[in-house]
């Protein structure tokens, strides 16, 4: 069965906007509002029904099909949102960004925008002049790499309702050199993307020589290869264990829709699991919503660097076309994402969305020497990932489904560090020496998820919960019991919290309006890294835009215009918006239609080891089922034993007839 969305197939509320759709939604924009040659489509994607909206669903109700559409001329800089009612075939708002008032904030930057910053700065004589200084010829400047990088906010003349990026450059010695080895250091050109010119060009008089020792990674750079390495394939003889039917997954007795948008990628929706006969709610909507990079390198070249990857650029239109038996291993099933191009022109994302099963250890095992009963289980995880490019960095992210009812998401950093030229012999202060020469800032990247709770349906409430030492007394007499607090989050500001790796600091996700096989609440935990929050000042403009990073939890109840922890356009934006200002709203969050939100990342002191490319760094979080369940939902899976598997002793002994470790 072909599950490959087609135009002819009927959409359901939450499956992407279709090819055929993508193209209505633009041509009628197009037409209804005479939109001219120099508008463009930063962001086309379907605007999700509220979950009322789907229970009307199910019950024959047809919502609306609706498209957001966000536009930009890139010759005034005025942009708008649309929603464009595909069912009723017109335009239903059409409404300006105030991107020249307070807190201003832009469209994501765009693939055009890039090719034309490169272009003109590389065609600017005191930018040729500026390079120059550092050895760079006429013959060099065709190879020279130019990064227009998000500029942040400082709040500047040039940059209050500007369009801009700060642009920073690499050497290269051939087309294939990695620039990044190679940075041209003391020079950036702020570039406004809407008049197309430098409105402002730094030139430090310090000259750093630009390192030149290649560090490459192409095939072609490693004749010689690791030797000693045999084949390992992973073999699924009679096919995967999951069924697709368009963007609805099931497997293991959970059920999903997969979904993608072009800000947060991969989204996963209606995410429940079946017990008996009946379907249990989880999660009604699961995505990324942004990520941000601050640097701690205070030099013209660095300390504005503060990507915000989601709401900037957006992780969904730079995912990557996956290989085949490369990015994932085993029986993989693709999803191809309709999106539209920076012209609003439909383009079909092949192989975007990665799905597979593969083998996680051991599940569960106990063996009992009284009776000679020894079982074991080995544990199966689902897979759904997609991956990244953001300029230097690679982002990928999996959501794992386990046997066992648990869920988790990892986010995998891989790619190019940012790099810094340093005079040779000098120390460099801001970060780690990658090599001589070569420094890496120290940096911080920051992850977002929001999920919007659903367990069990209805209400939810959450609970922190805290380890403690009970003091000693009669209670406690020989001293070893240990308690665990429980405080009931009301408000949105009681919630706001961090992680606290001295008591072992969850919390807990349930339903106050059932009781579980024990008389309580049925629950999911969530289950967090205690590592650093963003260490910028308080004050510093990028804590205000990324103020998100400041806390590892936030509650809010759901609202329809509250998508993203930074707001909706953290480009070139003073700060303030996003999930700081949704709490401040201070609303009652227990037994409420929830969105839980957690902010989690890795702090990077950058090394030699991490350069050419870094290896993959981990980060996320798991929601493990607590009292969500009556017991353990895994015991029912089969014993088997892989046939694949085979003992590497010269000539073994073979099993006693009648025997199996696996039950």
């Amino acid at each position: 069965m072909d599950t490959r969305i087609t135009a002819s197939r009927p959409a359901y509320p939450l499956d992407p906007l279709s090819l055929d759709e993508i193209a209505a939604a633009v041509s009628l924009l197009r037409a209804e509002k005479a939109l001219g040659e120099t508008v463009r489509f930063p962001m086309v994607r379907l605007e999700e029904p509220a979950k009322a909206d789907l229970a009307g669903f199910r019950a024959g109700e047809v919502p609306p099909r609706l498209a957001f559409v966000l536009t930009l001329d890139i010759a005034s800089g005025a942009s708008f949102e649309a929603i464009v009612d595909l069912s009723a075939g017109r335009v239903a708002s059409f409404e300006r960004l105030p991107t020249d008032e307070f807190p201003y904030g832009q469209p994501p930057i765009m693939i055009e925008e890039f090719l034309r910053a490169e272009e003109t700065v590389k065609a600017d004589p005191a930018w040729r002049a500026a390079v120059a200084k550092r050895g760079i010829t006429e013959e060099d400047l065709p190879l020279v790499q130019i990064d227009p990088f998000s500029a942040g906010y400082f709040d500047r003349d040039g940059e209050r309702g500007k369009r801009i990026v700060r642009c920073v450059a690499y050497w290269r010695g051939d087309i294939r050199d990695n620039g990044y080895a190679h940075p041209i250091e003391g020079v950036v050109a702020v570039f406004d993307l809407i008049a197309n010119r430098i409105i402002h060009l730094i030139d430090e008089e310090k000259i750093v020589p630009v390192p030149k020792k290649p560090h490459n990674y192409g095939r072609e750079a490693f004749p010689k290869t690791r030797e000693g390495l045999k084949p390992l394939h992973v073999v699924q003889p009679e096919g995967p264990s999951f069924t697709v039917d368009g963007w609805k997954v099931e497997w293991q007795n959970w059920s999903f829709r997969v979904g993608f948008t072009p800000r947060e990628g991969l989204v996963l929706h209606e995410l429940g699991i079946n017990e008996g006969e009946r379907l249990r709610p989880v999660i009604f909507r699961a995505s990324i919503t942004e990520m941000v990079v601050p640097y701690a390198d205070p030099t013209s070249n660095h300390y504005w660097k503060s990507a915000f990857d989601a709401g900037e650029y957006g992780l969904g239109r730079l995912a990557n076309c996956l290989e085949l038996g490369c990015d994932c291993l085993g029986h993989i099933h693709y999803f191809d994402v309709p999106a539209a191009d920076d012209l609003g022109r439909p383009v079909l994302m092949k192989n975007a969305i990665c799905m597979h099963e593969e083998d996680y250890g051991i599940l569960w095992k106990h063996y009992e020497f009284r009776n000679g009963i020894y079982e074991v289980r080995r544990s199966r995880r689902l897979v759904i990932s997609f991956f990244a490019t953001v300029g230097n960095y690679d982002y990928g992210f999996y959501w794992y489904l386990y046997q066992d009812g648990t869920i988790q998401l990892e986010a995998k950093l891989t790619g190019i560090i940012q790099t810094a030229a340093v005079t040779p012999g000098e120390a460099y202060p801001w970060g780690g020496m990658v090599d001589e020469g070569l420094g890496g800032p120290t940096h911080q990247h920051f992850f977002n998820a929001r999920l919007h709770m659903d367990v069990d349906g209805g209400g939810n409430t959450v609970t922190e919960h805290d380890f403690v030492p009970r003091p000693w007394g009669d209670d406690n007499p020989y001293g070893n019991v240990f308690d665990t607090t429980t405080r009931v989050l009301k408000r949105e500001l009681d919630a706001a919290s961090l992680a606290n790796g001295a008591t072992g600091r969850y919390w807990k996700v349930s339903n106050p309006n059932t009781t579980n096989s024990v008389g309580k609440p049925p629950g999911y935990k969530l289950v967090v890294t205690p590592t650093p929050v963003m260490l910028a000042q308080d004050d510093a403009f990028v804590a205000r835009r990324g103020g998100f990073a400041k806390k590892h939890v936030w509650v809010t109840p759901f609202h329809p215009a509250e998508k993203y922890a930074s707001g909706d356009y953290p480009k070139v934006n003073a700060g303030g918006q996003g999930l700081p200002a949704y709490v401040q709203q201070n609303r009652a969050i227990e037994n409420a239609d929830l969105v839980l939100w957690h902010s989690f990342g890795h702090t990077h002191v950058c090394k030699p080891e991490d350069f050419p490319i870094m290896p993959v760094e981990y980060a996320g979080f798991m929601l493990k089922p607590n009292g969500f369940f009556a017991g353990n939902i895994a015991m029912n899976l089969p014993a088997e034993k892989n046939a694949h598997s085979k003992d590497n002793r010269d000539d073994p002994a073979p099993p006693s007839p009648g025997t199996s470790c696996c039950g």
